[in-house]
């Protein structure tokens, strides 16, 4: 029996469409709504125009916060790339353990954050924490904090976030690698091409597909970072390094909520605009 199912193939959408309508666009459009009130989480909220937004941008702390985040992404998303791409070049050569090698690098990625932010707390303990211990053996100072200067407690925070992510950056640089025809390889050796002449011609070309992928994903966890900075330094000291998501959780917190929904769609738009930028770029790329 044959089954009429003409027509059916418009509607097939539909599905993925409600989805986003329920938890993208609905949640988006009243959050745009409340941003423009004073709504503390519990009264009726009330319209007060913009002056969420210019309370914002009137915020020392809110305007460091921004800083730190964005310094955060900047030095996070690039070393996620090349450190994933390294890794991912390195282990798509045949050896014996390859497979264990790609398991416990991309282990991390799996761990939940907070718990890896309180296990990077415990090692960098001064005096009782392993990376004191270990200088002390070399004899070196092992009374150093790693906390208590703002500047040296990014690099650490950036450090543990490229540490646990470049596994699944390498993922997907292997899987593109992988993707690679032998024979542009093989055809590569025959012209007599040179190891950087052949990545240059033939394997990055090949690998832009993954770049971006890995270039969005990275953008968007590095501008959004939350738990590790939370378990680690929670946001100190003082509030050096405090970002966005965490002083919109804290403004929340505090019968904000009208405000703290002014500062999330801030934040959704500093997401946005290198995102769109990067596909932008990409398209050029892609289509040269």
């Amino acid at each position: 029996m044959k089954i009429n199912t003409t027509g059916w193939h418009k509607y097939m959408g539909l599905p993925a469409l409600l989805l986003f309508a329920t938890f993208f666009l609905l949640p988006f459009v009243r959050g745009v709504g409340l941003s423009l009130t004073d709504w503390n989480g519990f009264s009726k909220p009330t319209f007060i125009g913009f002056s969420n937004f210019i309370a914002f941008f009137s915020d020392e702390r809110a305007l460091r916060d921004v800083r730190t985040t964005v310094l955060f992404a900047l030095a996070s998303a690039p070393l996620l790339n090349l450190v994933g791409l390294a890794l991912a070049l390195l282990l798509n050569k045949g050896f014996r353990g390859r497979v264990v090698v790609r398991g416990l690098l991309y282990m991390p990625a799996v761990i939940s954050p907070m718990i890896m932010g309180s296990i990077w707390y415990l090692l960098l303990q001064p005096k009782r924490g392993l990376f004191s211990i270990l200088l002390e053996r070399v004899n070196l100072s092992s009374e150093m904090n790693w906390m208590l200067d703002g500047n040296l407690a990014l690099l650490v925070l950036v450090s543990v976030n490229v540490w646990q992510y470049a596994g699944m950056t390498m993922v997907i640089y292997l899987a593109g690698l992988q993707a690679i025809p032998s024979e542009h390889y093989e055809a590569a050796s025959v012209e007599g091409a040179t190891s950087t002449q052949i990545f240059a011609r033939i394997v990055f070309p090949q690998l832009l597909p993954s770049l971006k992928i890995n270039s969005i994903t990275n953008i968007i966890g590095s501008l959004s970072v939350f738990d590790v900075i939370l378990a680690l330094t929670d946001g100190g000291p003082g509030y050096d390094t405090e970002s966005l998501s965490i002083y919109i959780m804290r403004m929340s917190w505090g019968n904000r909520g009208g405000y703290s929904t002014a500062v999330a769609m801030i934040l959704f738009f500093i997401i946005l605009v290198p995102v769109l930028l990067a596909l932008l770029l990409f398209r050029r790329t892609e289509g040269i």
